[in-house]
């Protein structure tokens, strides 16, 4: 029995490429499992899942901005606000006040994270403006709110 020494040659460059390759596989491998795993809801915060608040449903107010007007939408559940948003906002009152949009998108985020109108913030030039929507979408929450006897 004659055994034959095999004897291999490695380049440094190709064990340079396929440490790299391997790097770059698990990175990719990590990506997929990352992008392709269901993601978790995001949690709403604790003290409205127990506390019934509203009267589930869609309500609107309807904003007068000088000779046009537009409703301010909000959808609640029992116990969160899920959404607000401008409905039937025309492209004159859209060009005669830029700042609406901007304004209430900023609002209408910070309100349905903190699920509450307290603490509110606006930069200061949009002052009376940002006031204006918060006193719409505020009257159209009182719309849905749960009466004091319920």
């Amino acid at each position: 029995m004659r055994s034959k020494t095999k004897i291999i040659v490695l380049h440094l460059r190709e064990l340079i490429y396929t440490g790299v390759f391997i790097l770059l596989g698990i990175l990719f491998l990590t990506l997929l499992v990352i992008l392709f795993l269901p993601e978790k809801q995001g949690e709403k915060p604790s003290f409205s899942d127990d506390v019934k608040r509203y009267v589930p449903g869609k309500y609107t107010t309807c904003l007068q901005l000088g000779e046009g007007t537009v409703d301010v939408e909000v959808v609640v559940d029992a116990s969160c606000i899920n959404s607000i948003q401008l409905v039937n906002l025309s492209e004159v009152i859209s060009t005669m006040y830029p700042l609406v949009e901007p304004c209430f998108a900023s609002i209408a985020d910070q309100i349905c994270e903190s699920q509450t109108l307290e603490g509110i913030t606006y930069p200061e030039e949009n002052k009376y403006t940002s006031q204006l929507l918060l006193s719409a979408i505020e009257a159209t929450l009182q719309k849905a709110a749960l009466s004091s006897g319920g």
